[in-house]
């Protein structure tokens, strides 16, 4: 019997870099990634299981996924990259269909039967019909019941705002920091314990040079978490939404988000490097200095 897949677990799948064997791309729990070919590009995208993430965190953790793009065209904010991705093989079907369409309409020409001609028109309009109403990508418009139901909780929200000020502080204009706070978090949790396992991997302790990571990573956890609870205080405790308000909160999240970069990229190196024979550590080194120097400067930023 399988244990049942947490969300923390699917995001660190989503979210962890490929690894190739044999040529053949595969995720951090060993399936197989399958090829993705458009018109415009060849990639490996890692698919996000079913019934786990809400629509917000596959749009958030698995961007470029079919998952991904077939929410945006059911919220209206697609493209045609989105469709090219949902219908993968509808440009390959149309053109093997004109092809063999074309192929028959020869011969048909030269019979000069009205029926057959009709026939043949029907034919060639119909599969365009089709991918018109595909690719003609419109945004959403509110149906009149909703605009109805945000009609009336407006009038019922502007009937009650005096009470809700002083009953409560909580500015709602600034809860979409709150929420990207929140994501950052459980990214940054994810990210965090992928990076130990290869440092622990790369360099079987005790190493100084495994100590020296580790350090690295525990600094970055305390710094990230630093300015998360900085972040939510300014949050918590402001009376009114101001433009200072918004851009100290903006370069709390913009170190939190520099912090989750570094360790990416150090990530990034560490599986590029864990099965190399070289001794050369020169790249992870690079990498480590510039873990040093976010870390410095962003301590010494003055509030």
């Amino acid at each position: 019997m399988t244990s049942k897949i947490t969300k923390a677990q699917e995001i660190k799948r989503l979210t962890t870099p490929l690894t190739f064997k044999q040529s053949r791309a595969h995720d951090c729990e060993g399936n197989l990634i399958s090829c993705v070919e458009t018109l415009s590009e060849v990639k490996y995208v890692i698919e996000p299981r079913q019934g786990i993430l809400s629509d917000s965190e596959i749009m958030q953790y698995a961007p470029d996924s079919r998952a991904a793009s077939q929410i945006r065209l059911d919220r209206g904010i697609g493209d045609v990259s989105d469709v090219l991705l949902v219908h993968e093989s509808l440009p390959w079907l149309l053109s093997f269909y004109y092809l063999i369409l074309i192929v028959i309409t020869i011969p048909v020409l030269f019979i000069r039967n009205l029926l057959f001609a009709v026939i043949l028109l029907v034919l060639f309009i119909v599969p365009l019909v089709y991918a018109y109403r595909i690719f003609n990508i419109k945004r959403k418009r509110p149906s009149k019941v909703s605009q109805d139901k945000k009609t009336t909780a407006k009038k019922s929200a502007d009937e009650n705002v005096n009470a809700e000020v002083i009953e409560d502080n909580h500015i709602e204009s600034l809860d979409k920091y709150e929420n990207e706070i929140s994501n950052l978090k459980v990214l940054f949790e994810v990210k965090e314990n992928v990076v130990r396992q290869l440092i622990e991997k790369k360099f079987k302790p005790p190493q100084i040079t495994y100590d020296k990571f580790i350090k690295m990573v525990d600094s970055c956890n305390k710094l990230f978490y630093s300015q998360a609870d900085t972040a939510s205080n300014i949050i918590d405790l402001a009376v009114e939404d101001t433009p200072r308000i918004r851009q100290e909160i903006e370069n709390k999240i913009d170190s939190m988000k520099k912090i989750i970069n570094q360790i990416e990229d150090l990530t990034n190196e560490l599986v590029i490097n864990i099965n190399s024979d070289s001794e050369s550590q020169g790249e992870v080194q690079v990498l480590l200095d510039d873990m040093e120097d976010l870390i410095s400067s962003v301590k010494d930023y003055k509030e």
